[in-house]
Protein backbone atom coordinates (compact mmCIF):
# COMPACT_ATOMS: atom_id res chain seq x y z
CA UNK A 1 0.00 0.00 0.00
CA UNK A 2 2.93 2.34 0.70
CA UNK A 3 4.03 1.97 -2.92
CA UNK A 4 0.59 2.98 -4.16
CA UNK A 5 0.48 5.90 -1.73
CA UNK A 6 3.88 7.11 -2.94
CA UNK A 7 2.20 7.72 -6.32
CA UNK A 8 -0.75 9.43 -4.63
CA UNK A 9 -3.02 6.49 -5.38
CA UNK A 10 -5.73 6.38 -2.68
CA UNK A 11 -5.99 3.35 -0.39
CA UNK A 12 -7.55 2.71 3.00
CA UNK A 13 -5.41 3.72 5.96
CA UNK A 14 -3.32 0.67 6.84
CA UNK A 15 -0.43 -0.62 8.94
CA UNK A 16 1.57 -3.87 9.03
CA UNK A 17 2.26 -5.69 12.29
CA UNK A 18 4.28 -8.82 13.08
CA UNK A 19 3.25 -9.76 16.63
CA UNK A 20 -0.12 -9.85 18.42
CA UNK A 21 1.13 -7.15 20.83
CA UNK A 22 2.11 -4.95 17.89
CA UNK A 23 -1.33 -5.59 16.36
CA UNK A 24 -2.98 -4.40 19.56
CA UNK A 25 -0.90 -1.22 19.64
CA UNK A 26 -1.41 -0.47 15.94
CA UNK A 27 -5.18 -1.03 16.18
CA UNK A 28 -5.40 1.88 18.63
CA UNK A 29 -4.56 4.23 15.72
CA UNK A 30 -7.92 3.56 14.08
CA UNK A 31 -11.30 5.19 14.70
CA UNK A 32 -12.83 3.12 17.55
CA UNK A 33 -16.29 3.57 16.02
CA UNK A 34 -15.34 1.79 12.78
CA UNK A 35 -14.43 -1.85 12.10
CA UNK A 36 -10.87 -2.87 11.17
CA UNK A 37 -9.90 -5.41 8.53
CA UNK A 38 -7.13 -7.86 9.49
CA UNK A 39 -5.43 -9.49 6.47
CA UNK A 40 -2.85 -12.27 6.56
CA UNK A 41 0.21 -11.19 4.56
CA UNK A 42 1.10 -14.21 2.43
CA UNK A 43 2.01 -14.37 -1.26
CA UNK A 44 -1.16 -16.10 -2.43
CA UNK A 45 -4.67 -15.31 -3.53
CA UNK A 46 -7.86 -16.66 -2.01
CA UNK A 47 -6.85 -15.69 1.51
CA UNK A 48 -10.40 -14.98 2.65
CA UNK A 49 -11.45 -18.57 1.99
CA UNK A 50 -8.20 -20.11 3.21
CA UNK A 51 -7.58 -22.24 6.29
CA UNK A 52 -4.60 -22.03 8.64
CA UNK A 53 -2.56 -25.05 9.65
CA UNK A 54 -3.90 -24.67 13.22
CA UNK A 55 -7.48 -25.00 11.97
CA UNK A 56 -8.40 -21.30 12.08
CA UNK A 57 -10.48 -20.33 9.04
CA UNK A 58 -10.21 -17.17 6.96
CA UNK A 59 -7.13 -15.08 6.21
CA UNK A 60 -9.23 -11.90 6.06
CA UNK A 61 -11.22 -10.95 9.16
CA UNK A 62 -13.26 -7.95 10.31
CA UNK A 63 -12.80 -6.93 13.96
CA UNK A 64 -14.20 -4.16 16.12
CA UNK A 65 -11.60 -3.56 18.82
CA UNK A 66 -7.85 -3.71 19.41
CA UNK A 67 -8.36 -6.67 21.75
CA UNK A 68 -10.27 -8.60 19.10
CA UNK A 69 -7.60 -7.72 16.52
CA UNK A 70 -4.92 -9.08 18.87
CA UNK A 71 -6.87 -12.29 19.45
CA UNK A 72 -7.54 -12.89 15.75
CA UNK A 73 -3.94 -12.14 14.74
CA UNK A 74 -2.61 -14.62 17.29
CA UNK A 75 -4.44 -17.34 15.33
CA UNK A 76 -2.82 -16.18 12.09
CA UNK A 77 0.77 -15.27 12.95
CA UNK A 78 3.21 -18.15 12.87
CA UNK A 79 0.75 -20.52 11.20
CA UNK A 80 0.63 -21.47 7.53
CA UNK A 81 -2.31 -20.31 5.44
CA UNK A 82 -3.53 -22.86 2.92
CA UNK A 83 -5.44 -21.56 -0.12
CA UNK A 84 -6.16 -22.80 -3.63
CA UNK A 85 -2.91 -21.16 -4.75
CA UNK A 86 -0.49 -22.33 -2.05
CA UNK A 87 -0.56 -26.11 -2.30
CA UNK A 88 -1.12 -28.42 0.64
CA UNK A 89 1.69 -27.01 2.79
CA UNK A 90 0.46 -23.41 2.60
CA UNK A 91 2.50 -20.27 3.24
CA UNK A 92 3.62 -19.14 6.67
CA UNK A 93 2.02 -15.93 7.91
CA UNK A 94 4.74 -13.71 9.40
CA UNK A 95 2.76 -10.47 9.32
CA UNK A 96 -0.77 -9.10 9.14
CA UNK A 97 -2.07 -5.86 7.73
CA UNK A 98 -4.64 -3.81 9.58
CA UNK A 99 -6.74 -1.55 7.36
CA UNK A 100 -9.70 0.79 7.69
CA UNK A 101 -12.99 -0.85 6.82
CA UNK A 102 -14.88 0.88 4.00
CA UNK A 103 -18.31 -0.31 2.94
CA UNK A 104 -18.13 -0.78 -0.84
CA UNK A 105 -21.16 0.13 -2.92
CA UNK A 106 -19.49 -1.52 -5.93
CA UNK A 107 -16.25 -3.45 -6.55
CA UNK A 108 -14.22 -3.32 -9.76
CA UNK A 109 -11.14 -5.07 -11.13
CA UNK A 110 -8.23 -3.13 -12.66
CA UNK A 111 -4.82 -4.32 -13.85
CA UNK A 112 -1.89 -3.04 -15.87
CA UNK A 113 -0.22 -5.89 -17.76
CA UNK A 114 2.08 -6.69 -20.66
CA UNK A 115 -0.01 -8.13 -23.50
CA UNK A 116 1.52 -10.72 -25.84
CA UNK A 117 -1.06 -10.18 -28.57
CA UNK A 118 -0.50 -6.44 -28.97
CA UNK A 119 3.14 -6.71 -27.77
CA UNK A 120 2.52 -3.73 -25.55
CA UNK A 121 1.04 -2.67 -22.23
CA UNK A 122 -2.71 -2.76 -21.62
CA UNK A 123 -5.17 -1.65 -18.97
CA UNK A 124 -7.53 -4.52 -18.15
CA UNK A 125 -10.70 -3.63 -16.25
CA UNK A 126 -14.01 -5.15 -15.26
CA UNK A 127 -17.08 -4.04 -13.36
CA UNK A 128 -17.11 -7.52 -11.78
CA UNK A 129 -14.37 -7.08 -9.19
CA UNK A 130 -13.79 -8.69 -5.83
CA UNK A 131 -13.78 -12.18 -7.32
CA UNK A 132 -11.59 -14.49 -9.41
CA UNK A 133 -11.06 -12.57 -12.64
CA UNK A 134 -10.18 -15.75 -14.55
CA UNK A 135 -13.65 -17.10 -13.77
CA UNK A 136 -15.22 -13.83 -14.91
CA UNK A 137 -13.28 -13.94 -18.19
CA UNK A 138 -14.32 -17.56 -18.79
CA UNK A 139 -18.02 -17.05 -18.05
CA UNK A 140 -18.47 -13.57 -19.53
CA UNK A 141 -15.65 -12.39 -21.83
CA UNK A 142 -17.58 -9.23 -22.64
CA UNK A 143 -17.18 -8.16 -19.01
CA UNK A 144 -13.45 -7.61 -19.57
CA UNK A 145 -12.46 -4.22 -20.98
CA UNK A 146 -8.96 -4.09 -22.50
CA UNK A 147 -7.40 -0.75 -23.41
CA UNK A 148 -3.96 -0.45 -25.09
CA UNK A 149 -1.60 2.05 -23.44
CA UNK A 150 0.88 4.16 -25.38
CA UNK A 151 4.26 3.20 -23.89
CA UNK A 152 5.76 6.69 -24.09
CA UNK A 153 2.81 8.90 -23.22
CA UNK A 154 0.70 6.59 -21.10
CA UNK A 155 -3.07 6.98 -20.80
CA UNK A 156 -4.57 10.36 -21.60
CA UNK A 157 -7.20 11.70 -19.22
CA UNK A 158 -9.84 11.30 -21.95
CA UNK A 159 -8.92 7.65 -22.49
CA UNK A 160 -8.95 6.95 -18.77
CA UNK A 161 -12.32 8.66 -18.27
CA UNK A 162 -13.74 6.61 -21.15
CA UNK A 163 -12.71 3.42 -19.34
CA UNK A 164 -14.31 4.67 -16.13
CA UNK A 165 -17.54 5.36 -18.01
CA UNK A 166 -17.53 1.87 -19.53
CA UNK A 167 -17.11 0.44 -16.04
CA UNK A 168 -20.24 2.26 -14.92
CA UNK A 169 -18.96 5.12 -12.78
CA UNK A 170 -21.95 7.48 -12.88
CA UNK A 171 -20.85 11.03 -12.06
CA UNK A 172 -17.97 13.24 -13.18
CA UNK A 173 -16.20 13.18 -9.81
CA UNK A 174 -15.96 9.38 -9.51
CA UNK A 175 -15.12 9.07 -13.23
CA UNK A 176 -12.29 11.57 -12.78
CA UNK A 177 -11.07 9.89 -9.57
CA UNK A 178 -11.02 6.46 -11.21
CA UNK A 179 -9.30 7.87 -14.31
CA UNK A 180 -6.56 9.45 -12.18
CA UNK A 181 -5.93 6.06 -10.55
CA UNK A 182 -5.61 4.36 -13.97
CA UNK A 183 -3.12 7.00 -15.14
CA UNK A 184 -1.02 6.76 -11.97
CA UNK A 185 -1.01 2.97 -12.04
CA UNK A 186 0.62 3.03 -15.47
CA UNK A 187 3.16 5.61 -14.27
CA UNK A 188 4.07 3.29 -11.38
CA UNK A 189 4.15 0.28 -13.73
CA UNK A 190 6.62 1.95 -16.08
CA UNK A 191 8.87 3.69 -13.56
CA UNK A 192 9.24 0.64 -11.30
CA UNK A 193 9.77 -1.93 -14.08
CA UNK A 194 6.65 -3.83 -13.10
CA UNK A 195 5.35 -6.81 -15.04
CA UNK A 196 1.95 -6.78 -13.36
CA UNK A 197 -0.13 -4.48 -11.17
CA UNK A 198 -3.48 -5.92 -10.16
CA UNK A 199 -6.05 -4.05 -8.06
CA UNK A 200 -8.83 -6.34 -6.88
CA UNK A 201 -11.00 -4.84 -5.75
CA UNK A 202 -11.00 -1.22 -6.77
CA UNK A 203 -13.95 -0.01 -4.69
CA UNK A 204 -16.45 2.78 -4.94
CA UNK A 205 -17.32 3.26 -1.28
CA UNK A 206 -20.68 4.20 0.14
CA UNK A 207 -19.11 7.58 0.92
CA UNK A 208 -18.32 8.21 -2.75
CA UNK A 209 -14.56 7.57 -2.61
CA UNK A 210 -12.68 5.45 -5.13
CA UNK A 211 -10.06 3.35 -3.31
CA UNK A 212 -7.61 0.56 -4.11
CA UNK A 213 -8.57 -2.00 -1.50
CA UNK A 214 -6.04 -4.73 -2.32
CA UNK A 215 -3.06 -4.97 -4.65
CA UNK A 216 -0.81 -7.56 -6.26
CA UNK A 217 2.52 -6.60 -7.88
CA UNK A 218 5.05 -8.36 -10.07
CA UNK A 219 8.42 -6.90 -11.03
CA UNK A 220 11.00 -7.68 -13.69
CA UNK A 221 13.92 -9.42 -11.98
CA UNK A 222 16.22 -8.19 -14.76
CA UNK A 223 15.68 -4.67 -13.41
CA UNK A 224 16.76 -5.48 -9.86
CA UNK A 225 19.97 -3.47 -10.31
CA UNK A 226 17.97 -0.24 -10.65
CA UNK A 227 15.01 -1.11 -8.42
CA UNK A 228 16.90 -1.97 -5.26
CA UNK A 229 14.27 -0.29 -3.06
CA UNK A 230 11.59 -2.56 -4.51
CA UNK A 231 13.57 -5.79 -4.31
CA UNK A 232 14.71 -5.05 -0.77
CA UNK A 233 11.06 -5.66 0.22
CA UNK A 234 11.22 -9.27 -0.98
CA UNK A 235 10.18 -11.73 1.74
CA UNK A 236 12.04 -14.94 0.94
CA UNK A 237 10.24 -16.73 3.78
CA UNK A 238 7.26 -16.81 1.41
CA UNK A 239 9.24 -18.68 -1.24
CA UNK A 240 10.47 -22.24 -1.68
CA UNK A 241 13.94 -22.36 0.02
CA UNK A 242 15.50 -24.35 -2.83
CA UNK A 243 14.32 -21.72 -5.33
CA UNK A 244 15.83 -18.95 -3.19
CA UNK A 245 19.16 -20.80 -3.06
CA UNK A 246 19.08 -21.40 -6.82
CA UNK A 247 18.43 -17.73 -7.53
CA UNK A 248 21.53 -16.77 -5.54
CA UNK A 249 23.56 -19.11 -7.78
CA UNK A 250 21.98 -17.63 -10.94
CA UNK A 251 20.17 -20.87 -11.69
CA UNK A 252 16.67 -20.91 -13.17
CA UNK A 253 14.96 -23.39 -10.88
CA UNK A 254 11.35 -24.30 -10.08
CA UNK A 255 10.55 -27.10 -7.65
CA UNK A 256 7.97 -29.69 -8.77
CA UNK A 257 6.53 -32.83 -7.19
CA UNK A 258 8.19 -35.64 -9.17
CA UNK A 259 11.08 -38.01 -8.48
CA UNK A 260 13.47 -37.39 -11.43
CA UNK A 261 15.83 -34.51 -10.78
CA UNK A 262 16.59 -32.59 -14.00
CA UNK A 263 19.66 -30.56 -14.90
CA UNK A 264 19.46 -29.04 -18.38
CA UNK A 265 20.82 -26.04 -20.27
CA UNK A 266 18.27 -23.86 -22.00
CA UNK A 267 14.64 -23.29 -21.02
CA UNK A 268 13.25 -24.86 -24.19
CA UNK A 269 15.34 -28.01 -23.84
CA UNK A 270 14.45 -28.18 -20.14
CA UNK A 271 10.74 -28.16 -20.96
CA UNK A 272 11.22 -30.72 -23.73
CA UNK A 273 13.17 -32.92 -21.32
CA UNK A 274 10.33 -32.80 -18.81
CA UNK A 275 7.86 -33.74 -21.54
CA UNK A 276 9.95 -36.73 -22.68
CA UNK A 277 10.32 -37.93 -19.10
CA UNK A 278 6.54 -37.78 -18.68
CA UNK A 279 6.11 -39.65 -21.96
CA UNK A 280 8.17 -42.51 -20.52
CA UNK A 281 6.28 -42.57 -17.22
CA UNK A 282 8.68 -40.41 -15.22
CA UNK A 283 7.74 -37.33 -13.19
CA UNK A 284 10.19 -34.40 -13.13
CA UNK A 285 11.11 -33.17 -9.66
CA UNK A 286 12.04 -29.74 -10.95
CA UNK A 287 12.68 -27.37 -13.80
CA UNK A 288 16.39 -26.46 -13.82
CA UNK A 289 18.10 -24.44 -16.53
CA UNK A 290 21.80 -23.88 -15.76
CA UNK A 291 22.06 -21.42 -18.67
CA UNK A 292 24.93 -20.90 -21.06
CA UNK A 293 27.44 -19.59 -18.53
CA UNK A 294 27.50 -22.47 -16.07
CA UNK A 295 30.79 -23.50 -14.47
CA UNK A 296 31.79 -26.73 -12.69
CA UNK A 297 31.07 -24.92 -9.41
CA UNK A 298 27.59 -23.96 -10.62
CA UNK A 299 26.90 -27.55 -11.61
CA UNK A 300 27.95 -28.73 -8.14
CA UNK A 301 25.61 -26.20 -6.55
CA UNK A 302 22.80 -27.44 -8.80
CA UNK A 303 23.49 -31.00 -7.66
CA UNK A 304 23.30 -29.99 -4.01
CA UNK A 305 19.93 -28.34 -4.63
CA UNK A 306 18.60 -31.43 -6.42
CA UNK A 307 19.83 -33.76 -3.68
CA UNK A 308 18.21 -31.57 -1.05
CA UNK A 309 14.86 -32.91 -2.24
CA UNK A 310 14.18 -36.29 -0.56
CA UNK A 311 11.74 -37.19 -3.34
CA UNK A 312 14.53 -37.31 -5.96
CA UNK A 313 15.31 -40.95 -6.80
CA UNK A 314 17.33 -40.40 -9.99
CA UNK A 315 19.02 -37.47 -11.75
CA UNK A 316 18.85 -36.84 -15.49
CA UNK A 317 21.39 -34.47 -17.04
CA UNK A 318 20.56 -33.39 -20.60
CA UNK A 319 23.01 -30.93 -22.17
CA UNK A 320 23.19 -29.56 -25.69
CA UNK A 321 26.59 -27.91 -26.00
CA UNK A 322 26.31 -24.71 -27.98
CA UNK A 323 27.52 -21.81 -25.87
CA UNK A 324 27.78 -24.27 -22.98
CA UNK A 325 30.71 -26.69 -23.27
CA UNK A 326 29.95 -30.31 -22.48
CA UNK A 327 33.34 -30.82 -20.82
CA UNK A 328 32.51 -28.10 -18.26
CA UNK A 329 29.34 -29.98 -17.37
CA UNK A 330 31.23 -33.28 -17.21
CA UNK A 331 33.84 -31.75 -14.90
CA UNK A 332 31.11 -30.41 -12.62
CA UNK A 333 29.24 -33.74 -12.64
CA UNK A 334 32.38 -35.70 -11.72
CA UNK A 335 33.33 -33.22 -9.01
CA UNK A 336 29.84 -33.22 -7.51
CA UNK A 337 29.56 -37.02 -7.65
CA UNK A 338 32.82 -37.45 -5.74
CA UNK A 339 32.48 -34.64 -3.21
CA UNK A 340 28.82 -35.30 -2.41
CA UNK A 341 29.25 -39.07 -2.28
CA UNK A 342 26.35 -39.39 -4.69
CA UNK A 343 24.08 -42.39 -4.05
CA UNK A 344 21.27 -41.43 -6.45
CA UNK A 345 21.49 -43.05 -9.94
CA UNK A 346 22.79 -40.61 -12.54
CA UNK A 347 21.88 -40.59 -16.24
CA UNK A 348 23.74 -38.23 -18.57
CA UNK A 349 23.17 -37.18 -22.18
CA UNK A 350 25.74 -34.76 -23.65
CA UNK A 351 25.65 -33.49 -27.25
CA UNK A 352 27.51 -30.68 -28.99
CA UNK A 353 30.60 -28.63 -28.18
CA UNK A 354 33.40 -30.71 -26.58
CA UNK A 355 31.10 -33.74 -26.53
CA UNK A 356 33.82 -36.34 -27.09
CA UNK A 357 36.09 -34.83 -24.47
CA UNK A 358 33.21 -34.87 -21.98
CA UNK A 359 32.37 -38.50 -22.66
CA UNK A 360 36.01 -39.47 -22.25
CA UNK A 361 36.20 -37.64 -18.91
CA UNK A 362 33.13 -39.51 -17.63
CA UNK A 363 34.48 -42.87 -18.84
CA UNK A 364 37.90 -42.33 -17.26
CA UNK A 365 36.39 -41.16 -13.96
CA UNK A 366 35.47 -44.72 -13.04
CA UNK A 367 32.21 -43.45 -11.53
CA UNK A 368 28.85 -45.13 -12.01
CA UNK A 369 27.39 -42.65 -14.47
CA UNK A 370 25.14 -43.98 -17.22
CA UNK A 371 25.75 -42.13 -20.50
CA UNK A 372 23.37 -42.12 -23.49
CA UNK A 373 23.26 -40.54 -26.95
CA UNK A 374 19.51 -40.95 -27.44
CA UNK A 375 17.19 -38.59 -25.54
CA UNK A 376 14.40 -41.18 -25.51
CA UNK A 377 16.64 -43.92 -24.15
CA UNK A 378 18.12 -41.63 -21.52
CA UNK A 379 14.72 -40.37 -20.37
CA UNK A 380 13.33 -43.90 -20.23
CA UNK A 381 16.28 -45.09 -18.13
CA UNK A 382 16.04 -42.13 -15.71
CA UNK A 383 12.31 -42.77 -15.33
CA UNK A 384 12.81 -46.47 -14.57
CA UNK A 385 15.55 -45.76 -12.03
CA UNK A 386 13.17 -43.44 -10.16
CA UNK A 387 10.47 -46.11 -9.81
Amino acid sequence: MDLLNSYKIPTPKSFVAKTPKEVFDVAKNFDPKKPIVVKAQVLAGGRGKGTFSNGFRGGVQIVRSPAEAEEISSSMLGSSLITKQTGALGRVCNAVMLAEFHEPSHEYYVAVLNDRVSQGTVLVASAQGGMNIEEVAAKDPAAIITTPIDFTHGLSKAEAVAVAQKLGFKDEKTQSDAADIFIKLYKLFKEKDATQIEINPLALTSGGDVLCMDAKFGFDENAEFRQKDIFSLRDVSQEEPSEVRARKANLNFIKLDGSVGCLVNGAGLAMATMDVLSLHGGQPANFLDVGGGATPETVKEAFEILLGDPKVKSIFINIFGGIMRCDYIAEGVIKATRELNLKVPLVVRLKGTKEQEAKQMIQESGLKIEAFDSLDEAAERASRLAD
